[in-house]
């Protein structure tokens, strides 16, 4: 991957307007332009989110977990790839030309990725410099680390009085995760082990430069969460009300789990799902929980949430948990605000049962879907959610809901599509919507502001799960379609395969501590009324490493004696390189 340089303000507004028909790009074309093929970790991206501005469609911002900053694995013992402390990995990547091409804008802030250590452990360890960084600016000098799991969505800019407009411009909001960078009680920001924070800019076309102003175009990083010293917060997503027919038009709404006891403890796995709301732009938020606190053998609470708005101004927030009255089975369940999130109503089961495809692995401590020390599938039952709520006016809303998730068993986990048109009330029976090949990964669905068009996201391993570390596996990226409807009675109709990406073999991924592959937990799609567009992981260009593979099943009982690789010394030189790739139909 080669580095891209730094794009001129005025090509960038050049890009916003440009009405000429530009060249042919790839499709599916990289995302992560910036970031190198070696060495690990620095060549390691995943988890993708994306989001589209709804008053101007053609733009298009992503955001993943992006370690382009992090120490090389020769740095200090060579047979181990940290993360380096106080340094980021929330990457942002931009398109003005509806995803047909991305860059990647180089700040500064903390960086390790100058230390690239020699062969041998006698090096010493890395100590981070402020210099560039891929990821979002701003972290370390509020005394934060950004920590991925991105999420991003646009909204209407505030005006002087508080009121929100499409007149005064877009907002665009990034969400990610937030560790303290003191490393003493006194130097703390926040108390607990993670916290959520929200980025914000006015002005995506600045904020795109690789620039002293690109950076000047982004505010410092809001905390959202109010925590205890115990608490860790984890996988959350964000939504702006978009439509102004909405009478909680810009409102802001965040969702994640919260966790009581860092997640290590079995018995302190996720406590609650918690949604906060701003009706400022993201200044000050107020924080709800959704259903009740609990986690044991009998009951496990929401988690894994979406939550998106409808032209009226309902709030919707999805996630999968266990149902007491169905056989401690899991459901998709819905919370309702009707209220600009002043309350919610009591989550209610609205599809499934749904299984977790996948095998636990012992090392991993989660299952797998693709084989031993393979890559992990603890959200693929979450549900994904999209409205057609008509934005940015809601004039043409059918608010149409549409839904997604992975179910089934590890020989053939499915792609299930299911969908309401009475607000949530009922919904279509669940349909397979996966090729015949593949085996659903991740999923994600968008549907048009205007209801006409469905599309589909997904990732999918097509070959069988594998027993063995030492067999080729294969990963790919979908794309689907289908024609809706205007009509509540008419269903969706039959999905299309539009876009199908570059096979890869995962073994190339890794987890920084080698000991499995790693690709994350999410995939993500937008539409708008001429197109759609998707991000998803991608292994195209990662190296499978045979040592690696030998290691990493002699961790696995029966338990032998391998010895464990240095990555930069015993496998080639792009093991690890996995990427973010995207789709789009944009002509």
């Amino acid at each position: 991957m080669t580095k891209l340089s730094a794009i001129p303000v005025a090509a960038v507004f050049a890009l916003i307007v440009a009405t000429t028909t530009l060249g042919a790009e790839p499709n599916p074309g990289l995302v992560t332009t910036g970031s190198p093929s070696s060495p690990f970790s620095q060549n390691k991206q995943n988890e993708p989110a994306l989001a589209v501005d709804a008053n101007h469609s053609n733009i298009l911002v992503a955001g993943a977990n992006e370690n382009i900053d992090m120490e090389a694995c020769n740095a200090g013992n060579d047979t181990t790839c940290p993360f380096t402390p106080g340094v980021g990995v929330s990457g942002v990547y931009f398109s003005f030309d509806s995803g047909k091409s991305w860059s990647q804008p180089t700040y500064t802030g903390l960086t390790a990725r100058g230390c690239l250590g020699v062969v041998g452990n006698t090096d010493p360890g890395c100590t981070p410099t402020t210099g560039p960084i891929g990821t979002l600016p701003w972290y370390a000098e509020n005394g934060l680390v950004s920590g991925g799991d991105p999420a991003l969505a646009f909204g209407p800019k505030p005006g002087a009085n508080g009121a929100f407009s499409w007149t005064n411009g877009s907002r665009l909001y990034y969400a990610n995760l937030a560790a303290n960078l003191g490393a003493t009680r006194s130097e703390e920001v926040f108390k607990g082990f993670e916290a959520l924070a929200v980025s914000r800019t006015d002005d995506v076309a600045m904020a795109s430069t690789s620039t002293a102003a690109g950076k000047a175009a982004w505010m410092p990083p809001v905390l959202v969460a109010h925590q205890s010293s115990t608490t860790f917060s984890d996988k959350e997503q964000i939504w702006a009300d978009n439509a102004s027919s909405s009478p909680f038009f810009g409102n802001v709404y965040t969702c994640w789990a919260d966790f009581m006891g860092q997640e290590k403890s079995p018995n302190a796995a996720p406590a609650q799902l918690k949604v906060a709301v701003s009706s400022d732009g993201g200044q000050t938020w107020s924080q709800h929980p959704i259903g009740a606190a609990a986690n044991n053998g009998q009951r496990n609470p929401v988690d894994g949430c979406t939550i998106r708005t409808d032209s009226t101004g309902n709030a919707y927030v999805f996630g999968v948990a266990t149902l007491s009255s169905a056989g401690h089975d899991a459901f998709e369940f819905v919370s309702i605000s009707s209220n600009g999130g002043g309350t919610w109503s009591a989550p209610r089961a609205v599809a499934g049962p749904v299984t977790q495809p996948g095998i636990f692995d012992p090392v991993l401590g989660r299952p797998t879907i693709d084989g031993i020390a393979g890559a992990r599938s603890d959200l693929a039952p979450a549900p994904s959610v999209d409205i057609a709520n008509g934005a940015p006016t809601g004039a043409d809303a059918t608010n149409r809901i549409v839904m997604t998730y992975v179910s089934g068993a590890i020989t053939k986990p499915h792609v299930y599509f299911t969908e309401s048109t009475d607000k949530a009330k009922t919904w279509s029976t669940p349909r397979a919507i996966e090729g015949s090949t593949d085996r659903g990964y991740y999923t994600a669905p968008s549907i048009s502001p205007d209801g006409t068009s469905v599309y589909v996201v997904y990732d999918a391993f097509t070959t069988p799960y594998q027993t063995t570390t030492a067999t080729t596996r294969s990963l790919l990226g979908v794309f689907l379609r289908a024609s809706s409807s205007t009509n509540s009675g008419t269903p969706t109709g039959a999905f299309s395969e539009i876009k199908r990406g570059a096979a890869g073999d995962p073994r190339g991924s890794s987890q920084n501590n080698l000991v499995g592959e790693f690709l994350g937990d999410y995939v993500y799609s937008v539409a708008t009324r001429t197109y759609g567009a998707a991000v998803y992981n991608d292994t195209r260009n990662a190296a499978d490493c045979p040592a690696m593979d030998a290691w990493r099943l002699s961790l696995r009982p029966p338990v032998s004696t391998v010895t464990r690789p240095a990555p930069q010394q015993d496998c080639e030189p792009t093991f690890g390189n996995s990427d973010i790739f995207s789709f789009t139909t944009a002509p």
